[in-house]
């Protein structure tokens, strides 16, 4: 039971609660970084299981349990709390305010623990001189569409371990590409945090509702799809058979190096159509 493995993907749901923890703290960006550690947590207990010879039903199993906190949970949590923001900033918006009013004095943790605090204290009703009413209508509805990650990444994960089509390939989005692309919203918007330029304005727009909210129904689609997708495994590292494997690694490592942190959503983007080009290629 205690296997390496097994242990390596229990750190990978540590992780996914610790990000948990850190996006109702405010913290967002320890809450991206979280989900990057499980990630990694993800990766290296197959590889460690296959290494060791210690691939196992419950092994299987456990991953998907850790990754629907890590890949699931997490993200959505994460999305939620950038619906509150984005409903804050339409409020504020509609009122006449700037972004001032939105970014408090401070760090950008504690003005989004802040509100995230409003919000829940408008959402149950509690009357509160240090908190004082702020969302109505839709904008208490709003946030729980984020949701929808975690409910269809259930569906993905449960497929995956039926779908014996899957064991050189994926159908559909794997769930730790959709959180990634989810997660690195929030990174955007920490990088903008203070300034008055570019990073702001993109940032600001990702997170306004009709494009969040496109986006989580689009991808949550995207994850129960019978899209076939290559996966990152090599049986031999010769050019011939990984081709496609070998051509998204060097984009991904362009873009990584000039976008850095913006480059996470443009290499989902890359792998899906890489993804397509090759399916047709293959046809």
């Amino acid at each position: 039971m205690f296997t390496i493995a097994n242990i390596i993907t229990g750190f990978n749901l540590i992780f996914g609660v610790s990000s948990i923890i850190f996006t109702f703290s405010g913290r967002l960006d320890l809450a991206v970084l979280a989900i990057i550690a499980g990630a990694l947590c993800d990766f290296l207990d197959g590889f460690v299981a296959r290494l060791l010879k210690q691939p196992s039903e419950l092994g299987k199993q456990l991953d998907s349990l850790a990754d629907l906190v890590t890949f699931g949970v997490a993200p959505g949590l994460i999305v939620f709390v950038l619906l509150i923001l984005s409903g804050a900033w339409d409020i504020i918006l509609a009122n006449g305010g700037n972004l001032n009013e939105l970014w408090l004095e401070g760090t950008m943790g504690f003005s989004v623990q802040l509100w995230i605090s409003v919000f829940f204290n408008d959402l149950v009703g509690n009357n509160s001189p240090l908190l004082p009413t702020h969302f109505y209508g839709w904008y208490k509805v709003m946030p729980f569409f984020a949701l929808f990650i975690p409910f269809m990444s259930m569906f993905r994960l449960a497929k995956f371990n039926l779908d014996e089509r899957q064991a050189t390939g994926f159908i559909g989005l794997p769930t730790p590409a959709n959180s990634l692309f989810f997660a690195s919203f929030a990174l955007f918007l920490w990088s903008g945090f203070g300034k008055d330029n570019w990073e702001t304005a993109f940032s600001m727009t990702l997170i306004k509702d009709q494009v969040l909210l496109t986006l989580v129904i689009v991808f949550s689609v995207l994850l129960v799809s019978e899209l076939p997708l290559f996966a990152l495994k090599f049986k031999s590292f010769k050019w011939k058979g990984n081709e496609i494997r070998f051509i998204f690694l060097g984009i991904a490592l362009i873009l990584i190096i000039t976008l850095w942190v913006w480059s996470i959503p443009v290499i989902i983007l890359t792998y899906l159509i890489l993804s397509i080009i090759n399916n047709q290629t293959n046809k």
